[in-house]
């Protein structure tokens, strides 16, 4: 039963995790500064194509799975069935938090969009706080960073870096090619790169103990 109660509190950890990290990208989307590069190359397409976010975050999750099986040169199906079914749901997510923000008043000041951007980078700190603390399977963006850095043996930070400048890059060409603009590309991207991990390393000593109590806390009583 403690097991059940304590899978079942991940789970819903990494379930509101995920929703907050839609909302706070959503948020950065309203915001107009450009948003953060792990979300940039989703929404160069979603301006090029015209399909949802949502589904062009699936899109870019798929792809990311792809790269990673094409580097990895291996397989793990029960792996990677994981991040495909974690893709999708999430990109449920970004058309539901989208449609949601998309409510309130559209920022049309330059002080509103301001906030709206500094808001977001909050509330995806939150969401990455809450998703990596439930310790379940990591998106495909993240999963692929790690196989980037065994791959190339760099150390995570130095493949982060990596994964963020292929992204904004690729994303940068198709907009450009497509729409003649950076589109998903701007100041928010580089003031998300830097300010978020700023925000979550704050975070993560103050308030993921306060989680993980929450989370085992049958283990310690049982």
């Amino acid at each position: 039963m403690n097991h059940r109660c304590r899978t079942l509190k991940r789970i819903i950890l990494y379930v509101l995790g995920l929703f907050f990290m839609s909302i706070g990208i959503s948020l950065s989307i309203q915001a107009g500064f450009g948003v953060s590069p792990v979300s940039s190359l989703a929404y160069a397409s979603t301006l090029t194509t015209g399909l949802s976010v949502g589904l062009t975050t699936a899109l870019a999750n798929v792809l990311y799975i792809i790269i990673q099986v094409i580097l990895s040169k291996r397989m793990e199906l029960n792996e990677f069935a994981g991040q495909f079914i974690i893709s999708f749901l999430f990109g449920l997510f970004m058309d539901a938090a989208l449609f949601i923000v998309q409510l309130f008043p559209t920022p049309e000041t330059i002080f509103a969009r301001i906030a709206y951007l500094i808001v977001s980078l909050f509330v995806i700190a939150v969401g990455l706080m809450g998703y990596t603390t439930a310790k379940l399977p990591l998106m495909p963006y993240d999963a692929l960073t790690y196989v980037i850095s065994e791959k190339f043996n760099l150390k995570f930070g130095q493949a982060k870096i990596s994964s963020d400048l292929i992204n904004i890059c690729v994303a940068g060409t198709i907009s450009v090619i497509f729409i003649q603009s950076l589109g998903s590309i701007g100041i928010g991207t580089l003031i998300a790169a830097y300010f978020i991990g700023k925000i979550l390393g704050w975070m993560i000593p103050n308030y993921q103990p306060t989680l993980l109590h929450w989370v085992f806390i049958t283990e310690k009583t049982a």
